[in-house]
């Protein structure tokens, strides 16, 4: 279907799509409008990748959905709105609270690395939006700068959740496509293991680390050597990490 034809689209004959915000590879972010509530929303079109098979791809539709509306139960601060889940045209729209398209990838590309004091708020920002997401069950599995936006007080705001998952899910599809980015992915979920949250908290540490040092710690040419990288390779040093860089190390019941 052509741009054109989505910009005058009216989804689940409640949403007009406008202009594209953003795209990647599960999807397209509109700019739209809610002629319900008469609001401007964005929405998320999850677009599964055409080499999953049928089967697969109707239960990748049937989890997002499942997932959405698991998601659409948290409400914080620290995390965009989900509004509504519909399916139309045989594929899950995520209907989001619309914010300034302004992520953290735009100002790393913007201003270049940021000072560890800046970074960590941001940090400690995600995490808690993290926390209240995997309260709900959910896990994110995409956690990367450019899914960090700015709200109105000007603090991050973890957005996007078209490739999140509930906790029972697998990482990685039956044709071995690995959902997320790979330069924020973790270990475990490169091997196919099942995710936990501790998977999206390793994200959260690539994404500081791409915060401070301008670049994610595997970054490669290319996907399959930044995998290559993650799964055979320690984490290398954080020159400009400062106190980010040392993680204090606790005994089990110390306080």
């Amino acid at each position: 279907m052509s741009t054109s034809q989505h910009v005058t689209r009216l989804v689940a004959g409640r949403y007009r799509l406008g202009s594209l915000l953003g795209q990647g590879a599960m999807g397209r972010v509109w700019a739209a409008h809610d002629e319900v509530l008469d609001r401007g929303v964005a929405v998320k079109e999850v677009v599964v990748p055409a080499a999953v098979p049928d089967a697969e791809r109707d239960a990748l539709v049937a989890r997002t959905l499942r997932e959405g509306r698991a998601a659409a139960r948290v409400r914080h601060p620290r995390v965009v709105t989900v509004y509504d889940v519909v399916e139309d045209d045989d594929r899950p729209w995520l209907v989001l609270q619309r914010l300034a398209p302004r992520t953290l990838a735009d100002v790393l590309a913007a201003e270049g690395p940021l000072h560890p004091a800046r970074a960590a708020v941001i940090g400690l920002q995600v995490l808690e939006g993290l926390a209240a997401v995997h309260a709900a069950g959910v896990l994110h599995r995409d956690v990367k700068p450019a899914n960090v936006l700015f709200g109105l007080d000007g603090g991050a705001v973890l957005a996007d959740f078209g490739v999140a998952t509930l906790e029972d899910d697998a990482a990685v599809t039956s044709t071995g496509l690995v959902l997320g980015s790979p330069a924020y992915l973790a270990p475990e979920r490169a091997r196919g293991e099942v995710p936990t949250p501790a998977a999206d908290l390793w994200s959260l540490g690539a994404m500081l680390f791409a915060a401070v040092e301008g670049r994610s710690p595997f970054h490669r040419e290319g996907p399959l050597p930044t995998l290559g990288a993650l799964l055979t390779q320690d984490v290398p040093p954080a020159p400009s990490a400062g106190p980010l860089a040392v993680v204090p190390k606790f005994e089990v019941g110390a306080r």
